[in-house]
């Protein structure tokens, strides 16, 4: 895993600055400690900081081919890299490393961007035609590794994170009026848009071409396949199984592939536990684990971490997220994220993180996938419920669904009136192709009362769902109802948000590569064909997986009820020494930022301040107003870095012949 970033001229040769390469470096050092290397010609600047993994010796990039024609800067890990090779060599391919990074270099001099169907893995890569003044830049498949970029001064700018783009622009940089209205409906962008004005972000499964005579071109080359035939009814949940842990046995192996040790998050649950089950069963490894504890003991799930720990002999490394540690990082959490934050959760895992590194490890496996793969979260137990409700308005059974779903909330009557309401909402429209969310996505919409008037005029009549019903495949509507839900929980949450915020942003703040098993696309696409009603058996979630599992684990983890991973809001913001509410949050500031009602976001803190507990909803609120302006001092307030004189590139290779 890498940090990397570039400028392309749009238009003509012109001198490349090599100290905005080295600013844009500079400041994603955080994603490749190791070293770092760049390329100049008279139409680009390449640049890389390197988190070596593979090939420790001799992986520095840019990687070049045989007659130093094609040019590639990389971040990620392709984990079928060895077979890969293994072909090229055969026809005739000759390498200088051993790294994932020179095979992809090679396939795409042989088959262009259609190397990217042969790729398993997590990228995002560019590759420079020096001779053909072709640019190539491409992501994975579902966006685990981010990819940005801005147009400005004829000039593309391109990395792995916005800071580095903002380093060096010489506009100001803005908030996205849009862009905050879709983070605070959906927690997360559409595709393709951030937080920043004119700052984007390449879509997961898409390529960026550029040459000087076609300009800029983007496509797709994949798409999540739901619409693809399904597998036979007659197959048996055996032939399900057999099949599924093959796969997952596979996919685990691959990602195994380091020369470094490789460890695992284990918080618990049954995602993260079947994944240190099959490396202990399978691949004999004495496998490192890390996990997260938690001061308040509704978010503590170390109970079942200690079960698994037991259970399979791992050798278990914690770290203990106190309510005052999470109100101290989270201005920390923002800067790496660079986004709002509608939650405090990615607080724990930057921290866990900082753990595995102290540890002396790179690399850890992760669990995140598994839900919106094979059906695990509540929103698709919730449709199966909403969707019984509508095509049978007189079942006796309707109020016992939703009190098998969630048994605790019942013993309490007006809670048990107020969840029934909630959830009738839509459903007497169950072809709406939002069916799944709208009850949610409807309830965050409550967030954008506390935007202020100036940034409500800004946003205008745009609406986020139609943005959103734009991008959907053509034959959404004719898709099976709980598809549909998955489709929207993976484009939207898992990865604008999972992906990021809790996952390669929380990791690579510290130098850890996240490898995800669960994401491996045979996987994805298996799934995609399995009957819905195979995934969820009734209301148990994840049937096929328990069913995976259920040899290898306790069960009282296999079969214990879904619980989300959390973290405390209030309880960490209010009367925690690192964080002045009535400094960050007072009329000066608010109205400095421009972004919400200094009056709405007063009344909220009086709540927060006397409150013994607040709604779900004003938690999100207090999480999101403070994240903005975090964000507004770290981007919008920017203050370039200071770049040491010494700071210099480990290679740096100079093809211009243009005085700079």
């Amino acid at each position: 895993m890498c940090g990397i970033c570039g400028i392309l001229n749009l238009k003509s040769p012109a001198p490349i600055n090599n100290n905005h390469l080295r600013q844009m470096t500079y400041a994603l050092g955080h994603r490749g400690p190791d070293e770092t290397g760049a390329y100049i010609d008279n139409w680009i600047g390449l640049a890389q900081s390197r988190l070596s993994i593979i090939d420790l010796s001799s992986g520095s990039q840019p990687i070049h081919n045989e007659d130093q024609s094609l040019w590639i800067i990389f971040n990620g890990e392709i984990f079928n890299y060895p077979e890969i090779r293994e072909s090229l060599i055969k026809n005739g391919h000759k390498f200088y490393t051993t790294t994932d990074t020179e095979v992809i270099l090679h396939l795409y001099q042989e088959k262009k961007e259609q190397c990217l169907a042969d790729l398993n893995g997590q990228f995002a890569f560019v590759i420079w035609d020096s001779v053909k003044n072709e640019f190539f830049a491409a992501r994975d498949r579902v966006g685990i590794l981010p990819l940005f970029y801005k147009i400005e001064n004829e000039k593309l700018i391109f990395a792995s994170e916005a800071k580095a783009i903002i380093e060096i622009s010489d506009s100001v940089t803005k908030f996205d009026p849009i862009g905050l209205d879709q983070i605070f409906t959906y927690w997360t962008n559409l595709p393709g848009r951030t937080a920043f004005k004119d700052i984007n972000e390449l879509a997961p499964g898409h390529y960026l071409k550029f040459s000087p005579n076609n300009g800029i071109s983007i496509y797709n080359y994949w798409s999540l396949p739901f619409d693809k035939n399904l597998l036979s009814e007659d197959k048996s949940i055996p032939d399900f199984t057999a099949e599924i842990s093959d796969l997952m046995k596979d996919s685990i192996r691959i990602r195994l592939r380091a020369d470094v040790p490789v460890g695992s998050y284990l918080s618990g649950g049954l995602d993260s536990s079947g994944i240190t089950a099959f490396v202990k069963n399978y691949f004999n490894n004495e496998l490192r684990t890390f996990g997260i504890t938690f001061q308040e003991e509704s978010f503590d799930e170390s109970e079942f971490q200690n079960l698994v720990i037991k259970h399979l002999s791992t050798n278990h490394s914690e770290v203990h997220a106190t309510n005052e540690d999470i109100g101290k990082y989270f201005s920390d959490i923002v800067y790496y994220g660079e986004k709002p934050i509608i939650r405090a959760a990615p607080v724990p895992l930057y921290l866990l993180s900082k753990k595995v590194r102290d540890e002396g490890y790179k690399v850890v496996l992760t669990g995140e996938g598994a839900d919106e793969i094979f059906g695990g979260y509540n929103i698709f137990k919730e449709t199966k419920v909403r969707k019984f409700w509508s095509v049978n308005p007189d079942s006796q059974f309707r109020p016992k669904l939703l009190q098998k779903l969630y048994p605790y909330i019942f013993k309490d009557k007006r809670l048990a009136q107020t969840l029934q309401t909630f959830f009738k909402l839509g459903i007497d429209d169950p072809n709406n192709d939002f069916f799944s969310h709208i009850v949610r996505w409807n309830n965050n919409l409550r967030l954008k009362n506390f935007f202020s008037d100036d940034l409500k005029e800004q946003i205008g009549s745009y609406n986020a769902y139609d943005d959103l019903k734009s991008i959907l495949p053509k034959d959404f509507a004719k898709w099976d109802y709980v598809y549909k839900a998955q489709y929207l929980e993976i484009i939207t949450f898992m990865s604008g948000y999972l992906l990021s915020s809790q996952g390669d942003r929380m990791a690579m703040a510290n130098s850890v590569e996240l490898r995800v098993p669960y994401l491996d696309h045979r996987i994805i696409e298996y799934m995609a064909t399995v009957p819905s009603r195979f995934k969820i058996r009734g209301l148990n979630e994840k049937y096929l997986l328990k069913k995976v599992f259920k040899e290898f684990l306790p069960e009282r983890i296999v079969n214990r009820p879904k619980n989300p991973y959390r973290a405390p809001i209030k309880n960490s913001f209010i009367n925690n020494k690192f964080l002045d509410l009535n400094s960050i949050l007072s009329e000066k500031e608010i109205s400095h930022s421009g972004i919400f009602d200094s009056n709405k976001v007063n009344l909220l803190l009086k709540k927060a301040l006397k409150a013994e507990t607040l709604s779900e909803l004003d938690n999100m609120a207090l999480a999101g107003i403070i994240s903005t302006q975090f964000l507004h001092n770290d981007f919008i307030n920017y203050k370039r870095l200071n770049v040491p004189d010494d700071y210099r590139f480990n290679t740096f290779i100079d093809k211009r012949n243009i005085s700079n």
